[in-house]
């Protein structure tokens, strides 16, 4: 598991959310120096917004079904459900 910073844009939410666990298991140990801690923190604070955004994202998108009173299946935004 390689703890340096990441540079990149996270692909998607999977791979953000693994590197956050990683940042938080180093963190955890305690054996890095305080400027690294700091550069992990701004990276894990950056993975957070990126996963919220995408949480935001598909939850404006889920669906669900619901069936009607008179047995009609249909399909309609969570929210209304």
């Amino acid at each position: 598991m390689d703890t340096t910073t990441m540079t990149v844009q996270p692909k998607n939410f999977e791979e953000s959310l693994a590197r956050l666990e990683e940042i938080a298991i180093a963190l955890d140990r305690h054996e890095v120096s305080l400027e690294q801690s700091l550069q992990w923190c701004a990276e894990a604070a950056a993975l957070t917004t990126y996963c919220r955004a995408q949480l935001a994202d598909a939850e404006g998108r889920l669906e669900q079904l619901v069936e009607a009173a008179n047995g009609e299946t249909r399909i309609v935004p969570l929210a209304e459900g």
